[in-house]
């Protein structure tokens, strides 16, 4: 029997992935449960599992391919020996997807098909509301291999579908029409200037984005577009808590706790949230309110691979300091590995980046919109200050605070480094209030 799979929901909003590489390839038998397919979705990279046994029939789509939820993209033969033979599917393939399709597309003859789940269905109407066009696999198959732009196609099947002899006339008209550029020197763009470089002999590289710098491209603009950002900055002298740190690291360190600064930044930033509850809020423009969160939900910015991500500490006002150090390696170890999940990587309302960890000392950090505010941390280093009247040698945490100025004015920001400085000076004080 042929088993058509169809690509799953994986849920978290999800509604269509790109395929990064087959794991697998026509005629390979697989197990239930195994590995098919790697595909990257706007937040993390993962493998599809298959979940029947059988030989490998078809790839419905190639490696680069974006394929959206509820799609066929692969089929099995579960019975160990195909229905018919390549050449028989090939003939008889269109004809019968075309008798089976439906309004929003292809409607798959299968006694095993999987019902689309809430937002498979929610995003079939998105598409269609793109005005996604409507086309057999073999159709779609044929537009690829001509370099056709099958949403460019104008379908005359039924119910608007694209037939091969659409694409065939599309492909056509093309070359009809198609004439050489001419006046592409008379262009300014820096797209244009870069490729006249190259033909002077310079050499460039173009990288296509993966799917998760795109969507951290569209994150960053959103915020810094949307949110009026003001920065403060501030240094604080952390000598006491150093000492602190150090006292029990190592006696923690045999428990496989790794006492940083940050469990304790951490502390802090809560006991100055309570404080200042509008920099554990976002602002709601539509209905102009201003929603207050009496939840702390702490996103830790992640350095991975594959780009930014933000892991989300919950509840950190009811954690200890050891309970939130062993919360930071966790979740900071699978982010890089690219094994946590989709329900770790939302849902914060206040976020913290530690790029002194890297060796940076001072910069402005990009709000995790929608949040009101984000803490950014440089790198601990020993200056001179002056501390009672005396020239001393002191451990220094520079930290910038970057808030929504619609909703906080400068004087809070200054509230909330003062808050910050006096608990992190002193750690008995800060264990006190937190």
């Amino acid at each position: 029997m042929k088993y058509e799979y169809r690509f799953p929901d994986i849920g978290e909003g999800i509604h269509e992935g790109t395929i990064i590489k087959w794991l697998v390839d026509i005629g390979d038998n697989v197990n239930e449960g195994d590995s098919i397919a790697e595909v990257e979705t706007d937040k993390v990279t993962t493998e599809i599992p298959t979940p029947k046994s059988g030989k490998v029939l078809e790839l419905m789509a190639d490696a680069g391919d974006v394929i959206n939820v509820g799609e066929v993209f692969i089929t099995i033969d579960t019975s160990g020996e195909a229905d018919e033979t390549e050449a028989q599917v090939d003939a008889n393939k269109e004809i019968v997807e075309e008798e089976t399709a439906g309004v929003v597309g292809e409607v798959i003859v299968s006694s095993e098909e999987i019902p689309p789940s809430t937002e498979g269905i929610v995003s079939t109407k998105k598409a269609v509301n793109k005005k996604k066009i409507l086309a057999t696999p073999v159709a779609r198959a044929l537009a690829k291999d001509l370099g056709v732009d099958i949403n460019e196609v104008i379908g005359t099947g039924p119910g608007g579908r694209v037939m091969k002899e659409d694409i065939r006339n599309f492909k056509d008209s093309l070359s009809e029409i198609e004439e050489p550029k001419s006046k592409v020197d008379e262009v300014s763009s820096d797209f244009v200037k870069l490729e006249k470089e190259v033909s002077k002999g310079e050499s460039i590289t173009r990288v296509p984005l993966t799917r998760i710098r795109k969507t951290i491209a569209e994150k960053m603009t959103q915020s810094r577009f949307t949110i009026p950002h003001t920065t403060a900055m501030d240094e604080i002298d952390v000598s006491k808590l150093d000492d602190f740190r150090k006292k029990y690291k190592s006696i923690l360190k045999e428990e496989d706790v790794n006492l940083t600064y940050l469990p304790f930044i951490i502390k802090a930033a809560i006991t100055a949230l309570k404080i200042l509850p509008e920099f554990n809020a976002s602002l709601d423009e539509e209905n102009n309110e201003l929603i207050l969160k009496h939840f702390y939900h702490i996103g830790i910015a992640t350095d991975t691979e594959r780009g930014l991500m933000v892991p989300v500490i919950r509840n950190v006002d009811r954690k200890s300091i050891v309970e939130l150090a062993k919360a930071i390696v966790d979740l900071g170890t699978r982010a890089k590995e690219n094994k946590i999940d989709l329900s770790e990587l939302k849902g914060s309302t206040f976020s913290i980046t530690n790029y002194g960890s890297i060796g940076g000392y001072y910069g402005i950090p990009i709000i995790n919109y929608p949040e009101s505010a984000i803490l950014g941390l440089g790198r601990v280093v020993k200056k001179p200050i002056v501390r009672d009247d005396e020239i001393v040698i002191a451990k220094i945490l520079p930290v910038s605070l970057s808030y929504d100025h619609r909703i906080i004015d400068g004087a809070s920001g200054a509230r909330f480094l003062n808050i910050l400085r006096e608990l992190l000076t002193d750690p008995e004080l800060l264990l006190l209030k937190s």
